[in-house]
């Protein structure tokens, strides 16, 4: 630059920073190509809508400039700005709606203005807001519709058509490239929705518990949709939709009726997916605080299973059609899991008791057949006329006989056994294997204490077991759910409750009315005040509910860990 005579080196760069470079029109469409391709290689949205501002503001000289993509009452949900000191925008509360001059801006062209406070839907500016006169505003579309719109204020002279010509160049640009990075995005959003699907499908058929599979769910979609809360609806024991499985951030909601709620309803019932713009607006309580949602049945073959739902808190960015397909998909793959998971299961366990049918017959038919005629013939050689055997021949095979006898009832009691392999355990016997089995994943073994009428029975005698008296009280049904429970509440424990000793007891009282009633109790960490899940017992409150029974989950007397309780009625 030509030095200015006479002047000082202070007012030489006074002059050098006013002065404004004057660039020719191949200066502009250089400039222009160079931001056109740089937002083309960039796949990251919110750092191309970065890049599409600054080129917007560094071609047409504006001072200020913004892109405010809105929802459909046109509250800002994302807005990208330049110019603007930060401090200035934390103080400002929230970005600018699409309303008064900002909702005149056209789906198509621009909208050109000398000085936006003389139109007639200016509505003011906030207070604490820069002063802004000269204003150009476009509509960038992606896909047809319109994606954000693009504002720039505050150029000294005014904006011209040349300036309409850069901007609506860029808007076109940034449209393409923010399709690539949407679709790009899509691709990397479905390829973690498929790795969480196979994951639920991998715990599944590898025997993993069904509730550990529910929270694996949840936790999985809330990270890969981007949401604050993932909840799983399930059917109760009278049919009631109940909020079963919530992630941390949502454990206020556990526990919740939803059968009253008509999306989610429709969604179970239905097996429809649905977006939901607010749903504190439909009324339910537990969904208070909360906006944009997102309704994913758990459906299979027609059969509704539950609902995941995705919650975002109130002024999140709503969920949008492609975040419906790709919930909607993975639900679909997760209900589809469960259903194979358990057609496995029963096809082992039809293996298993068709395997026990077989060896039950071959034992019948075989076994018992030829020990019977061995049998008759040990009975025939004691009786041959042919001369009289000597009396400790005869003893020999009388034994011989006696023995085979002893056989032969032995191999019928197995066969019952085998037919139904509870049949013929006594019911303390049977508790007792369950507290031993958790012996290996509690790491300790359980306390086990058995009474009836309030006189103490041994558990263990050798390797038998006392049974006191309660295989004569307690029916075969009964004795089911009583190692039901024990099973569910040892495992409960270990799953949950970070234990070092654990109780279990199991107490019957006969006359009129008689009872059955099992607890255990744990010191770990107790029962949570806001639990992630609900359904870890709700098998026990069934069983307690198809029996006649009660089921409670207590704190135990000593003020440390739990106490669960369950009780029946005896046949």
């Amino acid at each position: 630059m030509t030095p200015i005579l006479g002047a000082s080196p202070e007012q030489e760069e006074v002059v050098t920073q006013a002065a404004v470079p004057v660039r020719t029109q191949e200066d502009v469409t250089s400039a222009l190509l160079s931001a056109i391709l740089d937002m083309a290689g960039d796949l990251d949205t919110r750092s191309l809508l970065e890049r599409f501002v600054a080129a917007s503001t560094g071609l047409t000289g504006a001072r200020y400039g913004a892109i405010n993509i809105v929802d459909e009452a046109g509250a800002s949900v994302e807005f990208v700005q330049s110019g603007v000191e930060e401090s200035v925008v934390a103080a400002l509360g929230h970005p600018p709606h699409a309303w008064g001059v900002l909702g005149a801006i056209p789906d198509e062209g621009v909208l050109r203005l000398e000085d936006l406070t003389h139109h007639p839907d200016f509505r003011g500016l906030p207070p604490g807001h820069p002063p802004m006169g000269s204003f150009l505003g476009a509509a960038v579309r992606v896909r047809g519709e319109r994606f954000g719109t693009l504002y720039l204020s505050e150029k000294a002279g005014g904006f011209d058509e040349d300036d309409e010509g850069v901007v609506l160049s860029l808007a076109a640009a940034a449209a393409i490239a923010v399709h690539n990075s949407q679709s790009y995005d899509l691709e990397v959003r479905r390829r973690r929705w498929l790795a969480a699907a196979q994951e639920i499908s991998t715990m599944l058929l590898e025997g993993a518990d069904a509730e550990d599979v529910l929270e694996r769910v949840a936790d999985a979609a809330v990270q890969v949709a981007g949401a604050h809360v993932a909840a799983i609806v399930l059917p109760g024991a009278d049919a009631e939709l109940l909020v079963e499985i919530v992630t941390p951030a949502g454990r206020t909601m556990l526990g919740a009726d939803m059968s009253a709620h008509p999306r989610v309803r429709a969604a179970y019932d239905e097996g429809a997916g649905a977006l939901v713009a607010d749903v504190s607006a439909d009324g339910a309580d537990a969904f208070t605080g909360y906006g944009p949602g997102l309704l994913a049945p758990l459906h299979a073959h027609g059969q509704g299973m539950g609902v995941l739902t995705l919650l975002r808190r109130s002024g999140a960015a709503p969920f949008t059609d492609d975040d419906l397909d790709l919930a909607q998909s993975f639900a679909r793959q997760a209900a589809l899991a469960f259903v194979l998971g358990e057609a496995a299961r029963l096809r082992g366990t039809a293996a298993v008791r068709d395997e026990r049918t077989r060896i039950a017959r071959d034992l019948h038919d075989l076994a018992i057949q030829q020990l019977f005629a061995a049998g008759m013939q040990v009975e025939a050689l004691r009786a041959d006329p042919s001369g009289p055997v000597s009396p400790e021949v005869s003893q020999a095979l009388e034994q011989v006989v006696a023995h085979v006898d002893a056989g032969i009832r032995q191999i019928r009691v197995i066969v019952r056994t085998l037919d139904d392999p509870g049949a013929t355990i006594p019911l303390v016997e049977r508790v007792v294997a369950e507290v031993e089995l958790a012996r290996s994943s509690l790491g300790f073994a359980p306390q086990l204490t058995v009474r009836v009428d309030g006189r103490l029975v041994e558990a263990i005698a050798g390797d038998r077991v006392e049974a006191g008296g309660i295989d004569d009280v307690v029916a075969p049904g009964r004795a089911n759910n009583v190692v039901a429970v024990v099973r569910e509440g040892l495992s409960n424990v270990a799953r949950h409750a970070r234990s070092q000793a654990v109780s279990v007891r199991l107490e019957v009282t006969t006359g009129q009315p008689g009872e059955v009633v099992v607890e255990v109790e744990d010191d770990g960490v107790g029962v949570p005040p806001a639990p992630a899940r609900a359904s870890g017992t709700r098998n026990l409150a069934q069983r307690a509910e198809e029996s006649g029974g009660s089921f409670a989950l207590l704190r135990p007397p000593s003020g440390r860990g739990a106490l669960l309780r369950w009780s029946a009625p005896l046949d």
